[in-house]
This record gives C-alpha cells, sequence and structure tokens, in this order.
C-alpha cells in the first residue's frame, strides 16, 4: 500500500512542479495582451485564448498537488481541533463518498469530451484561434484523473491512519 502511496506522491509532485513552471509564462502573457489591448489598442485573439490555454494546464496540473500538500480549502475550525484519527476518518470518508464519486462522474465526461474532440480534431472556432482544441481538454482530462489518484493516495493514508492502534496515532 505504501509503495503506491509513494508512487502516485512522486508522479503529482513531478506534475505540479512542471505546471507551476507554467505561471511565469501565464503573467507574460496576461501582461502582453493587456498590454496590447489598453496601449495599443491591438487585440489578439491567439493571445486570449493562451492565456486560457496556459491557465488550464496550470490549474489542472497543481490541483493534485495542491491537495496532496493540504492546501485545499477545508473548515479549517473544526479540523484543527480533531485528533489525528478523527481527521483521518473524515477524510477518508469524504473521499471514499464525496470526492472520489465526484471525480469518477466528471472525470469520466472529461475524457469522452476529450475523445469527441481528438475525433474531430477540433480547433478554435475563432479564424485567427488557436489550433488542437483537444489538447486543452486532454489536459483537463488528465488533471481531473491526476487528482483521483491522489484521492485514492490519501484514502490509503487515512486507512493507514485509522488501522494504528490508538497510542501510536496520539504520538503523530
Amino acid at each position: 500500500m505504501e509503495i503506491i502511496e509513494t508512487i502516485i506522491n512522486r508522479v503529482v509532485r513531478a506534475v505540479g512542479t512542471i505546471g507551476a513552471l507554467f505561471l511565469p509564462l501565464l503573467v507574460l502573457t496576461i501582461l502582453v495582451n493587456v498590454t496590447l489591448r489598453y496601449a495599443f489598442n491591438i487585440g489578439s485573439i491567439e493571445l486570449e485564448e493562451l492565456q486560457w490555454h496556459l491557465n488550464a494546464i496550470v490549474v489542472m496540473s497543481c490541483l493534485a498537488w495542491a491537495y496532496q500538500k493540504d492546501r485545499h480549502v477545508r473548515v479549517d475550525i473544526f479540523h484543527n481541533r480533531m485528533s489525528p484519527r478523527s481527521r483521518a476518518l473524515v477524510e477518508l470518508f469524504g473521499v471514499l463518498f464525496l470526492l472520489l464519486p465526484f471525480l469518477w462522474m466528471v472525470g469520466r465526461s472529461a475524457w469522452n469530451i476529450f475523445g469527441y474532440s481528438w475525433a474531430l480534431k477540433e480547433g478554435s472556432p475563432m479564424p485567427s484561434g488557436l489550433p488542437a482544441r483537444y489538447i486543452i481538454k486532454f489536459v483537463m482530462a488528465a488533471g481531473l484523473t491526476l487528482l483521483g489518484l491522489q484521492a485514492l493516495a490519501i484514502l490509503l493514508t487515512s486507512i493507514r491512519t485509522v488501522m494504528r492502534p490508538a497510542a501510536r496515532v496520539q504520538k503523530d
């Protein structure tokens, strides 16, 4: 079980790190786009779409990493007052009954949408827009899948925490 967690955590960390490297490019793209639009009155569909694509890459590749690092939204007022075993139980039930079913439904749809887009070799509907829109649809489906894998790793960690003897859990 721990080897699976370790592999998933390493993959998620690697993908998240690579995704985070797109942030400076996203900021630069936004800066150029805004400067061209407001300083020179030049609009660019390519830059608009590029910033949407870069934003999707950053978000979808870093989503699972944020979950891994416990940087996601949670009700800390309750969570911080719980014992490690109680936190693990809440995480276990949350992943099992909320997150994984949600990711199964949305992820399955995302992969279907990607498949359809790939089959059509979908591009931008704008004449000057970016080609290969199916690439960004792949990134979205892959990001959801990566989040699902991270949820599985956290589920396994939670199970191990819950199964530990109570005296050992308190020391953690």
